[in-house]
């Protein structure tokens, strides 16, 4: 679960930050063409979308449940291109216990990512506890997604990025994107000083000898409410989403999903206007509309957009949603209102 859906002390000091700062938004463009919308198991925080499993299948991997597999990362399928989508367990039945010697107190496995390199599906998350960067950025590799299949289990490879106490940053919310010759870098970051990237090595996965940390996007304002980075490339540029605002708060949730870009992987990243995402700059691209109250916690993959929002129909319950990515002419992300009916 994203850090900003614990703060809730902090709700007074966010509203006020929302309106001094909110950007101008991309509209959705008008779409005619039916959408679909999602059934089946939606229970999802934070979406990580694999759009391209095995048998052709999708998968989502979420923030674990308490509850659930011992707090481990929660999984769902869908066999008809996301319409549908099914509880598929848990990654493990618990957390290995050097995450609980680590951060002491943490009771679950936050915000998953899933990148597929070399026919390895590296699989990271992160561990914190309530509005502390006492955290760690794991790492599972599996060679399948599919449980059905023999060779089905994820690997424990350890620990990838830890920040304390006295860090600036705060290691949850990863995000992994290779670079255009292939070099692998970890995006993070949630509130203390935004977001970060490290660069990372195959066939690790794991962090290089480069100690750079380069500094991505700050919002210059208290408290600072940014987390969730994603990114991806497109058309010769890389595009930095991030979800800003109060998360995972029901009906009263502010998140929304913000983006940047750059020429190069190490920024600096600029919004629509050409501000600096370091100097508080970013273009909305989703906030609440109609009962999705709050999205944010996104990840993309094969064109859609995926992310969690509260339910306004459900009293506030967090579902899964997705979008379909488009282009403007002048190359920044436009969103659909659903799923196409044409990828069904």
């Amino acid at each position: 679960m994203r850090l900003a859906s614990l703060l809730t002390v902090t709700a007074a000091l966010l509203s006020l930050a929302a309106v001094a700062a909110a950007p101008a938004a991309i509209a959705a463009p008008p779409t005619t063409r039916t959408v679909t919308q999602l059934s089946g198991d939606l229970d999802v925080h934070d979406p990580a979308l694999v759009t391209d499993g095995p048998g052709g299948k999708w998968y989502v991997f979420a923030s674990g449940k308490p509850d659930k597999g011992g707090g481990t990362i929660d999984v769902r399928s869908s066999a008809d291109h996301g319409r549908t989508w099914t509880y598929a367990g848990t990654i493990w039945d618990a957390m290995p216990a050097w995450l609980r010697e680590t951060v002491p107190g943490a009771n679950n496995m936050w915000a998953p990512a899933v990148h597929e390199h070399g026919g390895t599906y590296f699989l990271y998350y992160a561990v914190s506890t309530i509005g502390h960067n006492d955290s760690v950025i794991g790492l599972a590799t599996n060679t399948t997604l599919d449980p059905a299949d023999p060779a089905y289990k994820w690997v424990d490879q350890g620990k990838v990025v830890r920040s304390l106490p006295a860090s600036d940053f705060n290691a949850i919310d990863p995000e992994v994107v290779e670079d255009a010759t292939g070099t692998p870098w970890l995006v993070f970051g949630s509130y203390w000083s935004g977001v970060q990237m490290v660069q990372l090595q195959w066939p690790s996965g794991k962090r290089s000898a480069d100690p750079t940390r380069t500094h991505l996007l700050d919002r210059k304002i208290p408290l600072n409410a940014v987390e969730g980075p994603s990114m991806i490339s497109h058309g010769g540029w890389y595009y930095l989403f991030s979800s800003w605002d109060r998360c995972c708060v029901g009906l009263k949730s502010t998140y929304r999903i913000v983006v940047g870009r750059s020429k190069s992987i190490t920024g600096p990243y600029l919004d629509r206007d050409g501000k600096a995402l370091t100097d508080g700059g970013g273009t909305t691209v989703l906030a609440s509309i109609g009962h999705q109250i709050g999205p944010g916690g996104q990840s993309i993959a094969g064109g859609m957009l995926a992310y969690h929002y509260s339910d306004g129909n459900a009293g506030g319950l967090s579902r899964l949603g997705m979008r379909s990515l488009t282009w403007s002419a002048d190359g920044w992300p436009q969103l659909g209102a659903g799923l196409p009916k044409a990828r069904l």
